[in-house]
């Protein structure tokens, strides 16, 4: 028997759905469930799982900081290894910087390169003053020799092979009446004793004029 809107009206009334056919009674379950449902999304369940899905992507990132870590545990070995091979380089390349005491001698040494080879020297110049950098100083020399070809060469490897740091910087050749003219410009380096190494921390510790000294910590 067809049910009528005045039939569905009679059995939706809280007081007679009893007597209301099977199938309205599943139809008004299902509709207050789906309500049940959706307001305990809208009130609830929506910000926890909202809060599930951020806890999710802090674990996520807790295992790949985890992993990263693990990985460094692992390979602290070899970044040690690693440190010490720096540190024996850095001492050797060190070695190679003469002291201040040591200086004299080496320029003496770049101008006996020149001379055993035959060289004669139109100018050897040390600058007036040394360019000071983080733990070295460097100085600068202008030369000027005169020669043929194969003795400016060999000069300049005898220069490679000091045992101290010697480069050929600014290299400039051009013709002369006694063969060949090289001008260029010799850096010589030196390490920073202690004391100059303590008078530059305190001279970059000094504040700028017209700017604040930097806040004690």
């Amino acid at each position: 028997m067809a049910m009528t809107v005045n039939d569905l009206q009679r059995y939706l009334d809280p007081k007679k759905i009893g007597s209301a056919p099977v199938l309205v009674k599943l139809g008004v379950l299902v509709i207050v469930l789906a309500a049940i449902v959706g307001a305990s999304w809208y009130f609830d369940w929506q910000d926890q799982l909202d809060k599930i899905a951020r806890e999710t992507g802090k674990e996520t990132g807790l295992r790949e900081t985890f992993k990263k870590k693990k990985l460094e545990a692992i390979n602290l070995p070899a970044y040690q290894k690693q440190l010490e091979d720096i540190e024996k380089s850095f001492g050797a390349l060190l070695k190679q910087l003469p002291g201040k005491a040591e200086m004299d001698a080496l320029l003496t040494d770049i101008n006996q390169a020149g001379l055993g080879r035959g060289l004669q020297f139109e100018l050897f110049r040390p600058a007036t003053a040394e360019t000071r950098r983080d733990f070295y100083a460097e100085l600068p020399i202008t030369i000027r020799i005169t020669g043929n070809y194969h003795d400016i060469g060999a000069f300049a490897s005898d220069i490679g092979k000091l045992s101290r740091i010697v480069t050929l910087n600014d290299i400039a050749l051009s013709p002369s009446g006694k063969g060949l003219a090289l001008d260029a410009t010799a850096k010589t380096f030196r390490y920073l004793d202690e004391a100059e190494l303590a008078a530059q921390k305190k001279t970059a510790a000094k504040p700028v004029a017209g700017k604040p000294a930097p806040a004690k910590k």
